[in-house]
């Protein structure tokens, strides 16, 4: 039996029961998607509720997880119903203006909108960010850049509504992710397995080992492409007290980058505890911060009980290389350290770094 929890001011979306349920019975979204004709893509629209339940998904819904039909389209009216009452409230606290110019996917900025429009593009918002109004979306999203752990490149100043979508995105990205509870001692201990994955030349040979090591460890690795204007390369968030978010957006697509990332975001989760921080240089509290995960960074890089050793490297092909194997990392990593600390000009050796594009990418990223 499924129970819900309904209040005057709250809704909850049918893809809710059908995370509890697969999360109880231990089924993935991509053994779900194999009950459906679009696969993954219905999977990942039913849990973010911009897909309804019809009769054919509410039979389909029946047979691979349960409960009838029939409670699975009265699950779709009441969510409906639910949202409709939470936009006539909406438009009678007069706060309809302050809804619509948060950034949402599909939305053009300019233009009149018509009356039917303005409706259908404050439901899009509430049921995009998961809220019933305004004061909650401020509570939950209001200071999202500042409440955000994420790297982003100094060079260009990030448009915060870009960085929230994308944000956004990664949060319902990582509502499809199984972990374990959050256990940072068990992200540590996965660390010497997790380097030894860059010694792996292709994505989707990679990922998937990535995934799941840090899934065993409480964090759901979730990979989502930048909308224009966010610059933003990776970031960590707690979307649920027992699970943590570490979404990645390969903005440089090579390896020494990638990887740097990913144990600099891996850093402020271990040390920080998943405090929230901003990567900015505007922000001096949070340059210790910054700091700290950086420097935990380099140390899963080149190991502190090698530093010495690797000082001594010759900024030769053949010696980095085999300095790569002797610690198991891939040699674009060393490259890009012996760079970042002066031992190597910029210009130099880049051909060791392994570079991707998006079509690579992109078929592993869920």
């Amino acid at each position: 039996m499924i129970e819900e929890h309904a209040t005057a001011n709250w809704f909850s979306k049918p893809g809710d029961s059908i995370r509890a349920i697969m999360q109880r019975r231990e089924i993935g979204a991509h053994d779900l998607a194999q009950c459906f004709r679009d696969g993954i893509e219905t999977v990942r629209t039913l849990l973010d509720g911009s897909r309804r339940i019809d009769e054919e998904t509410a039979n389909t819904l029946s047979e691979a997880l349960g409960a009838s039909p029939k409670f699975w389209l009265k699950r779709q009216e009441n969510f409906e119903a639910a949202v409709h009452r939470a936009v006539i409230q909406i438009q009678e606290s007069g706060l309809e203006d302050v809804l619509l110019r948060l950034p949402a996917p599909g939305r053009k900025a300019g233009g009149r909108l018509s009356a039917e429009r303005r409706i259908e593009e404050i439901r899009k918002r509430l049921v995009f960010y998961n809220v019933p109004n305004a004061e909650s979306w401020t509570a939950r999203y209001g200071r999202l850049v500042g409440e955000t752990d994420y790297r982003t490149s100094k060079t260009f100043v990030a448009k915060e509504d870009a960085t929230l979508l994308w944000l956004r995105r990664g949060e319902l990205e990582a509502d499809m992710v199984q972990t374990r509870v959050w256990n940072a001692g068990n992200l540590l201990d996965r660390l010497e397995a997790i380097r030894k994955l860059s010694m792996i030349r292709h994505p989707e040979a990679f990922l998937p080992k990535l995934r799941t090591l840090c899934a065993e460890a409480g964090v759901a690795l979730v990979i989502v492409k930048a909308p224009e204007g966010c610059r933003a390369s990776g970031a960590i968030r707690m979307v649920d007290p027992d699970k943590a978010m570490l979404l990645l957006s390969f903005r440089y697509k090579r390896d020494d980058q990638f990887w740097f990332t990913v144990f600099h975001e891996m850093g402020h989760l271990v040390l920080h505890k998943a405090d929230t921080f901003v990567d900015d240089d505007a922000v001096p509290s949070d340059a210790d911060r910054e700091q700290e995960a950086n420097e935990f960074a380099a140390e899963c890089i080149i190991p502190p009980l090698r530093e010495s050793e690797f000082e001594r490297v010759p900024p030769k092909r053949d010696d980095i290389l085999r300095f790569s194997v002797s610690i198991g990392i891939g040699a674009g990593l060393t490259v890009g350290q012996m760079q970042h600390r002066g031992m190597l000009g910029p210009d130099k050796l880049n051909y060791l770094k392994r570079t991707w594009d998006w079509a690579q990418i992109n078929p592993v990223r869920v």
